[in-house]
């Protein structure tokens, strides 16, 4: 099986020597995401449940472009600057995810690139 890298303007353009997204074998690997904007404008000043709905609608427009949906993701990380922040993370992953419960793991952390609050990457079936 070839292996497929996945690009879309619906998202933000890799900054360092990564792809959106790789598929193989039926599967989509999302590279994490930030809240940086599709045409590459940062957020650092928004709030938190705003960085986290764009660094979430960010994953999943790689995983439409890959040819998938949210609910065939299988698995989601999530990278939290302060715990604190989780419930809030929660609320939007479930407003954004709807019905679909994929598996996920929250890691806090203590800082992220650029001063980001959050950062998302994901797995998907195909």
């Amino acid at each position: 099986m070839d292996i497929e890298s996945i690009v879309t303007s619906d998202a933000p353009t890799p900054a360092g020597h990564y792809s959106q997204g790789i598929a193989h074998d039926g599967l989509l690997f999302v590279a994490g995401q930030l809240a940086v904007r599709p045409d590459g404008g940062h957020q650092l000043d928004a709030p938190f449940e705003d960085q986290a709905r764009q660094a979430i609608a960010n994953m999943l427009a790689i995983v439409r472009a890959g040819g998938s949906s949210p609910g065939r993701v299988l698995k989601v990380n999530v990278y939290i600057v302060g715990v604190e922040h989780w419930p809030a993370f929660n609320r939007v992953y479930a407003e954004m995810f709807g019905d679909a419960r994929p598996a996920r793991a929250v890691i806090p952390v203590p800082e992220l690139h650029h001063g980001y609050l959050v950062e998302i990457d994901a797995v998907a079936a195909r």
